[in-house]
């Protein structure tokens, strides 16, 4: 029913912003959020920093370029290589399969996808442990056939693979299912097949969401901590992360060591950040163009 009601002027009566806050409620809440900011973002993003540099630049580059910190760069980047392109086909293959058609157990493997969300990353190499371990389900025979998976670089490519293949299928399942069927079923009416539909509509439809998903399961790959510190065994230069290996300096008072790892990890979270602000912007454009 549509409110007629008038203002003696004959005007319609002025519309109420629900969202209005008056000016000096707006400045409280603005200060709330920098204080919260500065105290648990900046100021320890800006001390791991000093404390990196607290000594100059010669021991915080004879850190980074020590034997033991190399191989944990290395050992990083490697599991980073792998996991992300796994879960690259992971993501958008269970993305397209959940997007685009209807089955059974469909509602089961959405609810799988967010598995790891819902579990404790200790849990889960944990798991890994049991299955894989010398004690495990499978270790017995494993070591028999001289397969080392727990604390050995496997290991830690499968417990970052788990703790990261949400990431991308997350980030595609909404925009493709917001897109629907239609420039599909256009594409196969004209003849085209199911891997030329895919390669020339539905991928560059899902680009920026594409690409955003492999931003943060990169991150996240490259920042896991709980799952590799129970897989790893933590054997210095073999199965030490960038992670592992700045608690190891810490907890022996390596400190300018420790922070000129950290900052590393600090230097992805700031590139991290960047081009997530630029793709949450062509995200965005992506997502409004489809609903019009």
């Amino acid at each position: 029913m549509v409110d007629t009601a008038m203002t003696p002027a004959g005007r319609p009566p002025p519309r109420l912003d629900a969202t209005a806050e008056s000016t000096p409620v707006s400045l409280v809440l603005i200060a709330i959020a920098v204080v919260f900011l500065a105290l648990f973002l900046f100021l320890p993003l800006v001390s791991v920093f000093y404390e990196a540099l607290v000594t100059g630049f010669g021991p915080y580059f004879e850190a980074l370029a020590e034997k033991d910190a190399l191989a944990a760069i290395r050992l990083t980047l490697l599991v980073a290589t792998i996991s992300v392109p796994a879960n690259l086909v992971f993501g958008l293959a269970a993305a397209w399969a959940i997007a685009k058609f209807e089955f059974k157990g469909k509602s089961l493997l959405i609810t799988l996808i967010d598995l790891p969300f819902s579990v404790s990353p200790v849990t889960s190499g944990l798991i890994y442990v049991l299955l894989f371990g010398s004690q495990g389900f499978l270790g017995p025979w494993l070591q028999a056939q001289g397969i080392h998976i727990i604390f050995a670089v496997p290991g830690i490519v499968l417990a970052t693979i788990f703790v990261t293949f949400p990431f991308i299928a997350r980030e595609l399942i909404p925009i493709m299912e917001e897109q629907g069927t239609g420039d599909e079923e256009a594409a196969v009416s004209l003849g085209a097949g199911g891997l030329t539909t895919f390669l020339r509509v539905t991928l560059p439809n899902v680009k920026w969401a594409l690409l955003y998903g492999v931003l943060l399961c990169n991150a996240r790959a490259m920042g896991e901590f709980g799952a590799v510190s129970v897989v790893s065994g933590k054997i210095r230069g073999q199965t030490n992360t960038m992670p592992l290996q700045v608690e190891i300096l810490y907890n022996e008072y390596m400190s300018v060591a420790a922070f000129a790892i950290a900052s590393l990890l600090a230097l992805l979270a700031l590139v991290t950040l960047g081009m997530k602000t630029f793709l949450e912007w062509r995200y965005a454009d992506e997502l409004s163009a489809t609903r019009r």
